[in-house]
């Protein structure tokens, strides 16, 4: 069997150790460059790439929000669902602190907390979809369903189109 040629990451081990089907995708990273980005170098639809974002609840809860990468979040619709008054993006020292990986690299599998996920409802009708793999520059391609059955990510409607 030939070695793979993609990154070891945590993220990766956990998919391996669970059986679940993924293919690995690498990209030249750029800092800043997004979703949009890394759907523009692998050639597919931004709206395929899912972003994982670290917020944090006025109570100073964090959580993982997965959201298409041609959308934002409503940070209004997201704290109304999680009844709290405000939801802010966490600070990036503290999400990578949390999660265990670097910014432009969070994937939502293995990360250092257990955190509770959010997804954005419509991410789970596509058929598959391109979500970080641990590393800047790595996206693994994965059927969407994976994300209620192994991260137990509750659906929402926070998009902004």
């Amino acid at each position: 069997m030939a070695k793979s040629k993609h990154p070891m990451t945590p993220a990766v081990r956990f998919l391996r150790s669970k059986g679940i089907d993924f293919k690995p995708y690498t990209y030249a990273y750029a800092e800043h460059g997004g979703a949009n980005q890394a759907a523009e170098e692998l050639k597919v639809p931004a709206h395929r790439v899912v972003k994982t974002l670290v917020m944090e609840a006025d109570n100073g809860v964090l959580f993982l929000i997965l959201m298409h990468g041609d959308r934002e979040v409503s940070t209004r619709q997201l704290a109304r669902f999680i009844e709290r008054k405000k939801v802010i993006p966490a600070d990036p020292a503290v999400a990578e602190r949390t999660t265990g990986y670097r910014v432009g690299g969070i994937s939502p599998f293995a990360t250092r907390n257990r955190l509770p996920v959010y997804v954005e409802e419509s991410v789970l009708a596509l058929e598959s979809i391109l979500i970080n793999g641990g590393k800047r520059g790595f996206l693994v391609e994965i059927n969407p369903a994976v994300l209620s059955e192994q991260l137990k990510a509750i659906a929402v409607k926070a998009a902004i189109s």
